[in-house]
């Protein structure tokens, strides 16, 4: 069973993604928070394996939930979604440097976001269609590693990691991953998992924005 925490000041937001994440057999909704107080309590009472997090809001807005959250830990299961009605690059440079394991926009479909969550609580990294690895590529060339990751901890992988690594920068899933490299999707997420923890790596997100700032994937270019 998924569990779910919701953390949104519109009631109508909230109501509208418990309803749909609670008619999946798979999903439970353990609780809401309408600010970014509330938000972190709540994350601390209920241990969920993903909190959908809205970025504007009061008390603390949801960015500052999420560094405290992802920062906290006794907190390390806990995978956030950060949600949000713009899709603008600062908000996805702020929530991947936040720690945010993915980023989605409220105008979601509900079958997206019933597969999001699923996939961010498989451990996946996860960004809204619209948003591309050139926001990422420019996300790595402005910003630190997050955390205490360390590009030169790249040279502890092996061939094989290294090449899983990079084809999860370019946006490949375990079964794509697998179906590139003609191994077993189980294979697969064994080497990204084996991959995080040689690197320290929180979660798939920060996997992939190490590959890029380490130079292991190479940045797409803006156009001139």
């Amino acid at each position: 069973m998924i569990r779910v925490a919701l953390a949104d000041d519109q009631p109508l937001v909230r109501a509208g993604f418990a309803m749909i994440l609670s008619a999946e057999d798979d999903i439970e909704v353990v609780g809401e928070a309408s600010d970014g107080a509330s938000a972190e309590a709540l994350a601390r009472r209920t241990r969920p394996d993903v909190m959908l997090m809205d970025i504007r809001m009061p008390g603390g807005d949801g960015l500052e939930a999420t560094r405290c959250i992802t920062g906290a830990p006794e907190l390390s299961t806990v995978r956030v979604v950060v949600l949000t009605t713009f899709e603008l690059d600062e908000y996805v440079f702020d929530a991947l440097r936040c720690g945010a394991s993915g980023f989605l926009v409220k105008q979601i479909e509900p079958v997206d976001l019933v597969r999001a969550v699923r996939e961010v609580a498989a451990g996946e990294a996860l960004l809204s269609p619209g948003v591309t690895r050139r926001l990422i590529a420019e996300f790595v060339r402005r910003s630190p590693l997050p955390g205490q990751l360390d590009s030169g901890a790249l040279d502890e992988l092996t061939d094989r990691e290294r090449e899983v690594v990079a084809l999860a920068a370019l946006g490949l899933n375990n079964h794509e991953i697998a179906e590139e490299l003609v191994i077993s999707p189980a294979t697969a997420r064994t080497h990204v998992s084996r991959a995080m923890v040689k690197v320290g790596a929180r979660d798939r997100a920060q996997l992939v924005v190490l590959a890029y700032q380490s130079g292991l994937v190479e940045p797409l270019r803006r156009p001139a």
